[in-house]
């Protein structure tokens, strides 16, 4: 995890201006980088900013392993056989379909 501390960019004055408070983390292996600049005092938005990354981290792997059990199901589906029963409904709709296409066939004289 990478830190910098840098001058926060947003109205508050002088002491705002003076001080740098705002803390940009920045997490390398994932490549998160968040800044904080809720408070006037770094140790707080260094507190606040390593919260929120940690909340962050959570939800990227959160929603990884929600993607790879995603993909598991849809192969398992996939794979699987249709049932007998629903199979033969298919079947039965397609020979309907052909019989009925049959029918609208040019009549020979």
């Amino acid at each position: 995890m990478q830190s910098l501390n840098e001058r926060m960019r947003q109205l508050g004055g002088q002491n705002v201006n003076k001080v740098s408070t705002a803390v940009t983390l920045r997490h390398k292996p994932s490549g998160i980088s968040l800044t904080v600049q809720d408070s006037r005092s770094q140790a707080t938005n260094r507190k606040l900013a390593r919260e929120r990354l940690l909340e962050a981290i959570e939800n990227a792997q959160e929603k990884r392993r929600a993607a790879e059990i995603a993909q598991r199901e849809k192969a398992r589906r996939r794979k699987s056989p249709r049932p007998a029963a629903l199979k033969a409904k298919i079947l039965e709709g397609k020979r309907k379909r052909g019989e009925l296409k049959r029918q609208r066939a040019r009549i020979e004289i």
